[in-house]
């Protein structure tokens, strides 16, 4: 199903059968005030065909815009222009208006909820997987052996009608279903049943032989000959208009492919395209899904426990965060140096659950009860800080470890602790504290550096809220470049060694006396007084110059 027509709609798919084919929860029907059985004959995206009737159709309300009054407008426009159905968007913080709910109840419209998992993609492609269902119906001796059994049962009906074995695999030669297997079975066929997959050697050979590439492009089913060990086979593309979603083989197995295979086969591949559908949309949606949830669970938002749930993560198993952050790099370089880190962590460690997002990695890893997990977090830090540092021309990742949250309830408490060890170490660099740049560490490695940033960042509103001479000498003087700035920062860090805070930032000593004697003389400031320079040092710092 397709945005306005598709070119080939069914004749009657309803309501009810989109939300009975929707194992997944996408949608989450509101209300229904004439029913589900009415006859749904395609979608409208948006605002999509301002000028065109939405007779049957259900209407996506992407870019919905702002405002209370937005939803239920849409709603009441979709009713008069015919609409079967309206989704929304629906989010933990932001749920379906009341206004809506009223608009529909009045119009007599359908109204749905999307998950907020999900995006409109996934909405598209169930209503497109649910429309195939429906159209490949039911009446022949494959379709009505299949019935509600799935991929197996449609492999196992498909293959006592060709009197062959079957195998359903998808576009990465992953087997989905297959047929009993007898005791004749070629060996490349149990290899690919035992390994779950077509072996690489196999597919190798199949590019070689022109084969994979007709598959890809024909239309009907493909005849290979039988050859020594191998038996006859036939295979025919599963395709949804032209996109290709998978296949389905015929193999012979002790007897002869039956002489309407090629005919069952080509039906089979009709009747199997919902369920690759399906698979290609439970598939792109439990990474959404677990994403939606990782995220959640890092920032605290929403039911952490059902968040858990989504992971397959026992909320009362101890876990750990790991952050890679990168520096402000831009273009595919940059890119691609996340992309290896995320790679290496999902790779290297089974149990952990990884969330890329535009300028870090997050690895939420549970750690056991024992010393062991506690060295496995360390270890992974380590591993994607040398992979980072390996990078040739790779943009700079500091890397760091959060504390050990007794329970993945907790995981934000962790996740926190790692964004602040990696400010404590950009920080540490920027100010030159380490003779060669860390870029990897916990919270104990830098914890004085830890205190330092909580007691800044509780101590900014006070310092933005105040006034006086420390003010006016930060406004003024960051207004010209910031030069009487960087100059007290270092003579503070060095505890007033004039020729050591000349030498850190390369200038003469009689140079930084000049600087000073200015900050006395022009903004009235005594830098023998205790005070005024913990203010000063808090305020440099705050500026974000050093």
């Amino acid at each position: 199903m397709t945005s306005g027509t598709t070119g080939h709609e069914p004749d009657h798919v309803t309501l009810r059968q989109i939300l009975a084919y929707d194992e997944d929860g996408v949608l989450r029907l509101l209300l229904a005030p004439a029913g589900q059985d009415a006859a749904v004959l395609g979608v409208i995206i948006g605002d999509e065909g301002a000028t065109r009737p939405h007779d049957g159709r259900i209407v996506l309300a992407a870019g919905l815009p702002p405002g209370p009054e937005a939803a239920p407008a849409t709603v009441r426009e979709a009713a008069r222009r015919g609409a079967a159905a309206v989704v929304l968007r629906e989010s933990e913080d932001a749920p379906v208006p009341e206004g809506a709910l009223a608009a529909a109840e009045e119009c007599g419209i359908a109204l749905l909820a999307r998950a907020a998992w999900a995006d409109w993609g996934d909405t598209i492609a169930l209503l497109r997987s649910a429309t195939a269902f429906a159209e490949a119906g039911r009446g022949d001796r494959t379709a009505d052996a299949a019935g509600g059994g799935g991929l197996p049962a449609l492999a196992s009906a498909t293959a006592l009608s060709c009197r062959g074995s079957i195998t359903v695999e998808d576009t990465q030669f992953r087997v989905l279903a297959h047929s009993a297997t007898g005791p004749e079975a070629d060996g490349v066929r149990r290899s690919t049943i035992l390994g779950g997959r077509v072996p690489d050697r196999r597919v190798a050979e199949l590019r070689r032989s022109g084969l994979l590439r007709a598959l890809w492009t024909s239309q009907d089913v493909i005849h290979r000959a039988a050859d020594g060990d191998s038996p006859e086979r036939l295979v025919v593309a599963v395709r949804s208009g032209g996109e290709m979603l998978g296949s389905l083989w015929a193999a012979a197995d002790g007897q002869r492919l039956s002489p309407d295979a090629a005919q069952v086969l080509r039906r089979a591949a009709t009747l199997a395209v919902p369920h690759l559908l399906r698979h290609r949309l439970r598939e792109s949606g439990t990474v959404r899904r677990e994403a939606y949830a990782l995220r959640g669970l890092l920032h605290g938002n929403g039911d952490r426990r059902a968040h858990l749930w989504s992971l397959g993560l026992p909320p009362e198993a101890p876990c750990a965060v790991v952050v890679a952050v990168r520096g402000h790099t831009e273009g595919p370089r940059a890119d691609r140096t996340l992309e290896a880190l995320a790679i290496q962590a999902t790779a290297s460690r089974s149990t952990g659950r990884v969330l890329r997002e535009e300028d870090q990695v997050a690895v939420l890893l549970p750690v056991g009860d024992d010393d062991g997990g506690r060295r496995d977090v360390l270890a992974l830090a380590r591993e994607l800080d040398a992979l980072a540092a390996g990078i040739p021309d790779a943009a700079p990742v500091w890397i760091g470890v959060g504390e050990t949250a007794r329970s993945g309830l907790e995981a934000s408490r962790s996740y926190e602790t790692a964004l602040l060890v990696v400010r404590a170490l950009r920080e540490r660099e920027a100010r030159g504290r380490d003779p060669r740049p860390v870029r990897r560490a916990g919270p104990v490695d830098v914890g004085p550096t830890i205190d330092a940033l909580h007691m800044l960042d509780a101590v900014r509103p006070v310092w933005e809220s105040g006034d006086g001479p420390v003010h006016e000498l930060i406004r003024a003087d960051l207004a010209t470049g910031g030069d009487l700035v960087r100059s007290l920062a270092a003579y503070l860090e060095t505890a007033g060694d004039i020729p050591k805070a000349a030498r850190r930032l390369v200038l003469h000593p009689n140079t930084l006396r000049y600087r000073l004697r200015r900050v006395r003389e022009r903004f009235d400031i005594d830098l023998d007084d205790p005070d005024t320079r913990l203010v000063l040092a808090l305020a440099v710092r705050l500026t974000g110059v050093v």
